[in-house]
């Protein structure tokens, strides 16, 4: 057992940025606080993005605080998992945020005296308060439907996307109408026998200029679901995809010509009530990620909702634990906000009357 101030849970943007702020308040890594994160090196989720994803296709990546996101030429036709990644190692190495890894969080219950014990595949922690950074890369979204063990051909989500290049010659059935089905979509279109693109509800396809005030809105939409203790949605979800040109020729050609969800699967495809189907070698499902926080399960923060309630960044139900990168601050500029606003309210915390170690 070790005794720390702060344990941060995670070292994506979320994480890092909390850090910073950390140790930009006074706070020592290792001595007050101490990272820990389950990916096998620095870049947060990104690490895993399939390499079709350029740095040129990333849509709002902001910088981490006090380090400038600098590009060379040329790095736009880069895999944004390369890129992304050289900048969080430069990052962690720049600030000495010294990152443990790889170190699976368990959980985090009650400890001794007011303090929380977190329990690591690394040994246990005595914290005072914690940061949970973890994202929801780890929890991708899988619905059911009937049928779906049937089907003789392939699937697979979007946390397993290889790229278009294992999809030639076959019929794609894509699902999800986020940003990445889009992305999917488009690029398996260009080497696949066919596609079909299935969604639960219309896409909303955003035209014109994406301000402050609009973003503002967004994410007063996604915090007011926070506030209430429901599940958070992505800001994504409720900003709608920006048309640029790749989306304008792909609705021109019809390849985001959608079909609403179908009803059940078949072994050879996919069927609707009123007599449709479509024959598949391949059912994608681009059907998004929920937030990664079942370590937190044993302290109870759950509302009956289903999410956890938070004021800020913090916990409404335990004040000791701060959500960064969790609904409204799910975004890169937002966790950068979140992790100094959480740091501001630990530091608080730590002002009081030390927990008995």
């Amino acid at each position: 057992m070790r005794d720390i101030d702060v344990v941060v849970v995670g070292a994506g943007q979320a994480g890092l940025s909390g850090a910073y702020h950390l140790r930009r308040s006074g706070l020592e890594p290792d001595r007050d606080f101490v990272v820990l994160d389950h990916a096998p090196r620095p870049g947060g989720a990104w690490q895993f993005r399939w390499p079709s994803l350029t740095y040129g296709k990333v849509h709002g990546m902001h910088a981490l605080p006090g380090m400038e996101l600098t590009t060379a030429e040329g790095d736009d036709g880069r895999p944004s998992s390369e890129v992304i990644g050289a900048y969080f190692t430069a990052y962690e190495r720049r600030f000495g945020l010294r990152v443990h890894r790889p170190v699976d969080v368990r959980a985090v219950r009650e400890g001794d005296g007011g303090r929380l014990l977190v329990e690591t595949s690394g040994g246990s922690w005595s914290a005072r308060a914690l940061i949970s950074a973890t994202g929801t890369w780890d929890r991708p979204f899988w619905p059911r439907y009937p049928g779906q063990e049937s089907f003789r051909g392939r699937q697979l989500h979007t946390a397993d996307y290889p790229g278009p290049g294992e999809f030639a010659g076959l019929r794609v059935v894509v699902v999800g109408g986020g940003a990445s089905g889009t992305q999917h979509l488009m690029e398996i279109a260009e080497v696949a026998a066919d596609t079909t693109w299935v969604t639960r509800r219309p896409p909303v396809f955003r035209e014109g200029p994406f301000g402050e005030e609009q973003g503002r809105a967004a994410v007063a939409l996604v915090d007011e679901r926070v506030r209430r203790g429901l599940p958070p949605r992505s800001v994504v979800s409720v900003t709608g995809l920006p048309v640029n040109e790749a989306i304008t020729r792909a609705r021109e050609t019809g390849v985001l010509d959608r079909l609403p969800m179908f009803d059940r699967i078949t072994p050879d495809g996919v069927a609707w009530d009123d007599g449709r189907t479509v024959e598949a070698d391949v059912i994608l499902w681009a059907t998004g990620f929920r937030p990664a926080v079942s370590h937190l399960a044993p302290l109870g923060l759950r509302e009956p909702g289903g999410g956890i309630r938070v004021e800020g960044t913090r916990a409404v139900r335990d004040e000791r634990v701060h959500l960064v990168g969790y609904g409204p601050s799910a975004s890169t500029i937002g966790a950068n906000r979140a992790g100094r606003a959480a740091v501001r309210e630990i530091r608080r915390l730590l002002a009081r009357e030390p927990a008995v170690a």
